[in-house]
């Protein structure tokens, strides 16, 4: 399996490893639960070097990204800016969801998964190939990617990197900022995949390490992948693979608001999304208290046809089970439907997403 930068770090510190998408990665350093409340009630980070970030470079680089995604990124007009966005196939399915940043007419950083990372990366290029030849696409494998969240995250990270708080400190939500560049560059993003405030680094390979421990010292608990899972899931964040996939298209996915259908550009998929009429959409569902446990898979019974549980989880903001699920379009939040759970057939409330942020329930 492929390993991160940290990888010797988290053997170090116990950490439970696992296969993530070809990567061996941390579950958890002993306890999921406590790490899920330390994000929402302190601070914590993940290890998040599995994804890639890309910079493209050049002449071009804006009408390029124009026509590349589904989202307009001529809105990215001041430096630093963010935007969430979809790569779409020809048939409006999703390729993956990314975030896209703006620095300079000619230098934009796209950030992808890392289950598709490779796959994006070689359809940018033939994209490029045929659109935009003298373009750059540079994969940036040396920067390693730390994800620091909750309350008291930014305050930890500037006691940690007091170096990173003259460009972190006045960056607003969905900003980013370099400081330095070449083979010494750092990332400073206010961005995050948990609901909570907070910042996702971008570190030389070789400084991984110390800056880690140095976030460690500073008060910020170290997290796996199933803290980072429930803490998405609460926040109704869509996860490649299970609410967002080639089959389906952003407008049945919950994510139509990353779509720009009314201005005249034209970009990958959009000829398919005008004609292609969505069927399902995804939704909350939560059960009450001591219901039972919702899960990936189980079948979701409605008076308009079946619909099935995309990600489901034990919510440890909310003592409950909740799960996202794609259900067909006419239901609406506040429906009740019936969740198919072993042998028997469990009443489940439908509830527009986020379940929890900041650690309050949002239901």
């Amino acid at each position: 399996m492929k390993t991160t930068p940290l990888h010797e770090t988290h053997r170090t510190a116990g950490a439970k490893l696992v296969d993530f998408a070809g990567w061996d990665m941390p579950l958890h350093y002993g306890s999921q639960i406590e790490e899920h409340h330390a994000v929402r009630r302190d601070a914590g980070m993940f290890d998040t070097s599995h994804m890639l970030a890309i910079d493209v470079e050049g002449t071009g680089a804006r009408a390029f990204l124009r026509y590349s995604l589904a989202n307009n990124v001529d809105r990215l007009i001041v430096p630093g800016k963010a935007q969430y966005a979809c790569l779409l196939a020809e048939d409006g399915g999703v390729l993956d969801d990314l975030i896209v940043y703006f620095f300079e007419e000619d230098f934009f950083r796209v950030i992808v998964n890392a289950g598709t990372a490779d796959a994006d990366l070689a359809w940018m290029g033939n994209l490029r190939s045929r659109i935009a030849p003298a373009l750059n696409l540079r994969a940036r494998r040396d920067l390693a990617m730390i994800a620091v969240q909750g309350p008291n995250a930014r305050d930890k990270t500037f006691a940690a990197l007091p170096e990173l708080r003259a460009a972190g400190e006045p960056l607003g939500v969905f900003f980013g900022a370099r400081i330095g560049a070449g083979a010494s560059e750092r990332f400073i993003a206010r961005t995050g995949y948990t609901g909570e405030d907070g910042f996702e680094l971008l570190v030389p390979n070789d400084q991984a390490a110390d800056v880690w421990m140095r976030l460690t010292r500073a008060g910020v608990r170290p997290c796996g992948l199933g803290a980072r899972d429930t803490l998405r899931l609460e926040a109704g964040m869509s996860l490649y693979g299970h609410e967002i996939d080639e089959k389906v298209t952003p407008l049945e996915s919950g994510l139509a608001w990353t779509v720009d259908l009314k201005s005249p550009r034209d970009f990958v998929g959009k000829a398919a999304l005008l004609v292609r009429v969505p069927t399902t959409q995804v939704l909350g569902l939560v059960l009450p208290p001591k219901g039972g446990v919702l899960r990936a898979h189980q079948v979701v019974h409605t008076p308009h046809g079946d619909g099935e549980i995309t990600s489901g989880t034990f919510s440890p903001t909310l003592n409950q089970s909740v799960a996202l699920a794609r259900l067909p379009a006419a239901v609406a939040p506040g429906d009740t439907v019936q969740v198919a759970v072993r042998d028997k057939r469990l009443d489940a409330r439908v509830v527009k997403p986020p379940f929890a942020r900041h650690g309050q329930s949002k239901i």
